[in-house]
């Protein structure tokens, strides 16, 4: 946790603290001319927000595989719920026990592993939809209970895929190379003069110009890459929220999520690039305008995720997927966008590095 990391921590929870005076005072009065539902919902989503940003404020300040186990033990609550929701049969259960206490575990730890320089892109990003979607198909068949097979097969792979799969992409952040090795560093660092030091106008060898270019990384890149996205999808859910409030709304999909309107999703899209644009300095080597398209990728695949869960609910005639988290529901309520953005903005982040020298796109 550097400055700038502080920095963007304390700015957020000045926000937070701001808003929560704010929709405090709207609670306390009654003639403010808004709808008390509506400052109840936006009171409801701050203190989600506290919650959350506190638990991972806490864990990247301990560690960076500290914060890798709490988003093992999200993604396995999130799993959990989702297979409650949609039952399956007894002869079902020994699948689950890999699923739960082999697979999810792994996927995790092959992200752990990462953050020690071990090059297991490979491996994690194949695991689940190729080898265990494969076990999971033959260890049901092997169970000998053909009723109902591809329906119960395909809900335990929706579940390891949304809650497992792709929610490992957000702490797989902590491991992407946000400085460049020194032969990247040797064709783009150089001062005009490679035989004077920038800052001194001594000579210097070109060979500790790599040095200092490659021994000194921003030591807080990742967990500010990993808080900013964290930020964005946050704000996303909020922006368009709000945004869906105005009186001329035209609903995107009435008959799965009648909150979800154009001028919420456009207008929070907007939004969010335009903050995100704002915080590009907190998210280097990205420039601003990469900040702001990055930002409108995670508006629109929060809202994909949104749909996608609602249906998912609306299907099974149910509200929310638990009750862990009071007046949202579940974990899993609260972290579908997260789900959705997170290997999208992964992998968008991932080809910007290696299209510009940061990464070698065989690692």
């Amino acid at each position: 946790m550097d400055a700038k990391t502080i920095g963007l921590v304390c700015g957020v929870l000045a926000l937070l603290g701001a808003a929560t005076a704010v929709v405090w005072v709207l609670r306390r009065r009654t003639d403010s001319g808004i709808d008390p539902a509506i400052v109840e919902t936006f009171w409801l989503r701050i203190r989600a927000w506290w919650i959350f940003c506190a638990v991972l404020v806490t864990a990247l300040v301990i560690a960076k595989t500290v914060t890798v186990i709490l988003f093992w033990l999200i993604s396995f609550w999130a799993l959990r719920e989702f297979i409650t929701l949609t039952p399956t049969r007894p002869s079902d259960h020994r699948a689950l026990f890999w699923v739960f206490f082999v697979v999810t575990p792994l996927q995790f730890l092959l992200v752990g592993l990462e953050l020690y320089g071990f090059k297991l892109y490979g491996l994690h990003s194949i695991l689940i939809p190729v080898y265990v979607f494969l076990f999971v198909q033959a260890r049901i068949a092997m169970s000998g209970d053909a009723k109902r097979f591809l329906d119960r097969t395909a809900k335990i792979q929706a579940g390891l895929l949304i809650c497992v799969y792709c929610l490992s992409y957000a702490p797989a952040l902590l491991a992407l190379p946000l400085s460049k090795p020194p032969s990247a560093a040797s064709r783009v660092e150089q001062p005009s003069d490679p035989t004077a030091d920038p800052e001194t106008s001594l000579p210097v060898s070109s060979a500790n110009l790599l040095s200092r270019a490659y021994e000194n990384p921003d030591p807080g890149s990742n967990a500010r890459l990993l808080f900013f996205f964290i930020l964005m999808v946050q704000l996303s859910d909020t922006l368009q929220y709000a945004w869906s409030q105005i009186p001329s709304k035209h609903v995107i999909v009435p008959s799965i999520h009648p909150g979800k309107t154009w001028e919420g999703l456009l207008g929070g899209a907007g939004s969010v690039a335009l903050i995100g644009a704002a915080l590009w300095w907190a998210i280097p080597p990205f420039p601003y305008w990469f900040a702001a398209g990055m930002s409108i990728v995670i508006a629109f695949m929060g809202f994909a995720g949104a749909i996608t869960m609602s249906a998912i609910k609306r299907d099974r005639g149910v509200k929310d997927f638990g009750t862990l988290v009071a007046g949202h529901g579940g974990i899993l309520d609260r972290i579908d966008s997260v789900c959705f953005a997170a290997p999208v903005f992964y992998h968008f982040t991932r080809y910007w590095l290696i299209y510009h020298g940061y990464l070698d796109a065989s690692a």
